[in-house]
């Protein structure tokens, strides 16, 4: 077994503390998590899945990571933009990306789970367990804690993963017109190799959550394949 795979199964097995619970009252709605490398595709597909529920008319909530919130937006801009950025040690990027997601959990997703809706979030905590804990080699008792620590109860229903390989996801980070790559998109050819195989190695110890799609194919195509996920294992 290497090394990442040796990290991924250890974030996965080892115990956590007993979580705060945000969601005290049964819920009917669904959170569906959307993972990935940088330049996968996943801002497109959760636009095209939030039209799909909405015409069967599903109230759809669509947030991202790290962001949501007013609160989560400013340490979004921490994280990504600001100019000592590069300074920023790997515990620190996995506390500010953990207080952003227990933000946007407490004051936008589980408030929408609990009234029915469907939430889209664009990364949650498996881009920690992923990013910090697996490409930047953070220790996994204490990635594993702290997630589960701003998440409380809340965890996705469904994972899409939406697998591009590491040169074609730069590549299209590159060709982007609007901005410049921020700070995670900066990152070397090596840390989105780990990133890749950190996703992959998620999918198979959680089968029964994390779909993974290929996104190499074109955006209908993958439309299609996403929303036969959708369907099969939420209704």
């Amino acid at each position: 077994m290497n090394l990442v795979a040796e990290i991924c199964r250890d974030i996965f097995v080892r115990t956590v503390i007993i979580p705060i619970m945000p969601l005290k009252s049964k819920i009917t709605g669904k959170l569906i998590s959307f993972e990935g490398s940088e330049g996968s595709g996943k801002s497109t597909q959760i636009a095209r899945l939030a039209e799909h529920l909405q015409q069967i008319g599903r109230e759809v909530i669509a947030t991202r990571e790290p962001g949501g919130t007013e609160i989560g937006e400013q340490i979004r801009n921490i994280i990504v933009h600001n100019s000592k950025g590069d300074e920023m040690c790997a515990e620190t990027e996995l506390l500010l990306f953990a207080a952003a997601r227990a933000q946007v959990v407490r004051e936008v997703i589980a408030p929408a789970l609990t009234r029915g809706a469907i939430v889209l979030s664009d990364r949650f905590l498996d881009s920690s367990t992923v990013y910090q804990g697996i490409a930047r080699n953070l220790a996994p008792d204490p990635v594993n804690q702290i997630n589960r620590f701003a998440v409380g109860n809340v965890m996705p229903h469904l994972t899409i993963v939406i697998d591009v390989p590491t040169e074609v996801g730069l590549a299209r980070v590159r060709q982007r017109a609007s901005d410049l790559p921020d700070r995670m998109e900066r990152e070397n050819i090596e840390f989105y190799d780990k990133v890749r195989e950190g996703y992959l190695l998620l999918a198979q110890q959680w089968p029964e959550r994390v779909v993974v799609i290929d996104g190499t194919k074109t955006a209908d195509a993958i439309e299609k394949k996403i929303w036969t996920a959708v369907s099969d294992r939420l209704g």
